[in-house]
């Protein structure tokens, strides 16, 4: 479905609402009393999956409480967001959002949720590049080869995303777009699958995030090209950003925590706190920008615009191109 302006705004009237919590009542005082599940709507290994997993110990670590990760993968995410919206808003189910959901809401048109409507924004957590990548087997080093490469064997080359609408294959498809290229679209179920078959050259072109690349990289399984963000990434100094040949270019990921919609305010602002404190650390600090990420520190209200501005984007990258869910 297509996300009206005031659909788009909902959502950040609703974190606006958190921002202005009253005094503790004694259920957040004692929150949380029992384990709590953080659900992923990708599979285990996938860069959501990753990233839920860190913070989770963090938040075990900080509220004395286990933060279970439980894989929910399916329909680019829509299976996980689904279960979260509609279970109990106690602040014992949460959801670790991917990019994915600024898509889904055009995407997808017979959603049993809303999700600018039905989730609460707890916290960002970080934003990080996208490589454009290829196998060592395709005969390219920069970017400026590979479209050549490209439009010079049109549909030779195929790219792997994590699924229809994952930020993998909105990343791919803009760059084909201001590229004036046809690299094939190949979805896979999550960032593992996909990038076994890059590895393996049963696809020749990814557009992973780093946080799925950077090991493969490093281990010159996968050849970087460029890293889509507007500037370059010091994971990866010495890669330049795909804005450098096809300016205004940027396709980034970014993952945050959310909860159901009407999640008391004093939990929010308990997770929320306990988030921040995590991008933090030291320790944390040092694995996100390991894996090229710049931590989205900040408030449920802050969140919640990223994800209004995200949906808006790719709404319209969606629509353009005539994206449809199988």
């Amino acid at each position: 479905m297509q996300c009206p302006r005031r659909q788009v705004l909902q959502l950040a009237a609703n974190a606006a609402a958190f921002a202005s919590a009253p005094r503790f009542s004694a259920l957040a005082q004692s929150y949380p009393t029992h384990p709590v599940q953080i659900i992923v709507g990708f599979t285990a290994g996938s860069t959501t999956d990753t990233l839920a997993r860190l913070m989770a110990q963090w938040l075990s670590q900080r509220l004395g409480q286990q933060f279970v990760v439980e894989n929910r993968p399916g329909a680019a995410g829509n299976i996980g967001a689904e279960m979260v919206v509609k279970a109990a808003a106690d602040g014992y189910t949460l959801l670790m959002v991917p990019p994915a959901v600024a898509a889904n809401a055009t995407l997808y048109q017979h959603l049993n949720f809303n999700f600018i409507r039905d989730i609460a924004p707890v916290a960002g957590v970080v934003r990080v590049p996208n490589v454009v990548e290829v196998n060592p087997s395709v005969p390219v080093t920069t970017l400026p080869e590979l479209i050549a490469y490209a439009k010079a064997n049109p549909n030779k080359l195929s790219f792997a995303s994590a699924g229809i609408g994952t930020a993998s294959h909105l990343a791919g498809q803009l760059f084909n777009t201001m590229a004036g290229v046809n690299l094939q679209h190949v979805a896979y179920r999550g960032d593992g699958p996909a990038m076994a078959d890059l590895i393996g050259g049963q696809v020749q072109v990814g557009f992973a995030t780093m946080t799925a690349s950077i090991g493969h990289i490093r281990a010159s399984r996968l050849r970087p090209l460029a890293v889509t963000t507007i500037k370059r990434s010091d994971a990866l100094p010495g890669i330049p950003s795909v804005s450098e040949f096809l300016p205004g270019y940027e396709a980034s990921s970014w993952f945050g925590i959310a909860a159901p919609q009407a999640t008391p305010a004093e939990i929010i602002a308990i997770l929320n706190r306990e988030t921040n404190a995590g991008l933090a650390d030291p320790t944390i600090a040092a694995r996100l920008a390991d894996m090229g990420g710049m931590r989205l520190a900040g408030s449920p209200t802050d969140f919640g615009h990223l994800i209004a501005d995200e949906t808006e984007k790719w709404g319209k990258v969606i629509r353009d191109a005539g994206i449809k869910a199988e």
